[in-house]
């Protein structure tokens, strides 16, 4: 059983940052205002948890501006599809052992 917990990826062990992945895993873009509403979190909460995806690289940040005004929209990368398909499998095994 410590095999499969040496295979948990750190960068989703808050809820949040699992949640993020979670839905960008099953959705090709999402807005940060459509984030924030199905994780329900604060503004703040939220860009730091996207800023430390960005960072491992797992997600990529889109800026464009709509009737003027600034729309920033997430999209998960291969590298972050991949550690997430990872993360998720050891996961399984895990319960699996139990």
């Amino acid at each position: 059983m410590k095999t499969s917990f040496q295979n948990l990826n750190k960068a989703f062990d808050n809820k949040i940052r699992l949640g993020i992945m979670s839905v960008l895993s099953v959705n090709s873009r999402a807005s940060f205002n459509q984030l924030k509403e199905v994780l329900e979190v604060t503004d703040g909460n939220l860009a730091s948890h996207l800023k430390a995806l960005e960072s491992a690289g797992y997600i990529a940040v889109n800026k464009s501006f709509i009737n003027r005004k600034p729309n920033t929209n997430y999209e998960i990368t291969p590298s972050g599809a991949a550690a997430f398909e990872s993360h998720l499998q050891a996961l399984e095994e895990i319960l699996k052992q139990l």
